[in-house]
């Protein structure tokens, strides 16, 4: 196993929906890429490439999701879960004013797209995610990512003539104990437990359980969990969060309302979709 990695962040114009992300890629990497490597990209700046999004505005919530919005997320969230899950204080103060309207859209999507059990949890719902994305939308993920990661792999190989592992990363976490790995959302990599929504947030959380950047899918070389999860939280680390980490800091930033950002503003600000690991030993 490497005891040692080196993180190249590529930093690119931001990806917006039917983007040629291959070419992206393919260009991005040419410069700095060499056999073994291992090249990371974010399941978000994919997603929204591949035109995995929904415009919540246009959503007409049923009343289930209005009520999750108005009390489940302010009440639950805000004031007991909030707690039990150790979320930072500012998180809890955004829950407790968790916008009814444009969260009842918000939770109508995740209860179509993710079930139940994913929509209850306080934010990333199965992997749907507004940050990075303006006005309204929000990003799916992306359909059959193991198979996109070995399309990038295998042109990696006949444009560039290189060998080289393709990891798509997401930054919700995956939770450890000890050899037992389990994510709220959902992962193609066996070895990780996946898909338990709430009910994996709340127990990783509770117990304070180690928890890295989550790989949802791999192609190349086979690497261990822990290796894996390893590079993964490396790879999110570096990349960064874009504009926020969350709709509100995202909102915070540009000084507007949260459903408010542009393309011109999330233009304004530096991504790295892809980050390339190499490692010695």
């Amino acid at each position: 196993m490497p005891s040692k990695y080196k993180s190249v962040a590529i930093a690119t114009h931001y990806w917006r929906p039917s983007e040629y992300y291959l070419k992206e890629i393919l260009e991005s990497v040419r410069q700095h890429i060499e056999n073994g490597d291992i090249v990371t990209v974010s399941e978000k700046a994919l997603a929204t490439a591949s035109c995995s999004v929904i415009d919540e505005q246009k959503i007409t919530p049923n009343l289930a999701a209005k009520l999750l919005a108005k009390f489940w997320m302010r009440f639950f969230w805000g004031y007991i879960l909030g707690l039990i899950c150790h979320l930072k204080p500012k998180t809890i103060q955004y829950l407790r004013a968790y916008p009814p309207i444009e969260g009842a859209r918000h939770k109508h999507v995740a209860l179509q797209y993710a079930g139940l059990l994913q929509t209850l949890m306080q934010g990333s719902e199965g992997g749907i995610d507004g940050t990075n994305l303006p006005y309204s939308y929000v990003s799916l993920p992306p359909n059959r990512p193991e198979e996109i990661a070995t399309q990038i792999r295998n042109q990696i190989k006949r444009q560039l003539d290189k060998t080289a592992t393709v990891i798509i990363v997401d930054t919700d976490k995956t939770y450890s104990f000890r050899n037992f790995h389990f994510t709220p959302r959902t992962t193609s990599v066996k070895g990780i437990r996946s898909n338990g929504g709430i009910l994996f947030y709340i127990i990783g959380r509770f117990l304070k359980l180690e928890k890295r950047a989550t790989p949802v899918a791999v192609a190349g070389a086979r690497l261990s969990i822990e290796e894996l999860l390893r590079i993964s939280e490396i790879a999110n680390r570096v990349r960064g969060s874009g504009a926020g980490r969350n709709i509100w800091e995202m909102a915070e930033k540009f000084n507007v309302g949260l459903s408010d950002v542009t393309w011109e503003m999330l233009n304004s600000v530096k991504h790295k979709p892809i980050v390339i690991i190499k490692y010695f030993t």
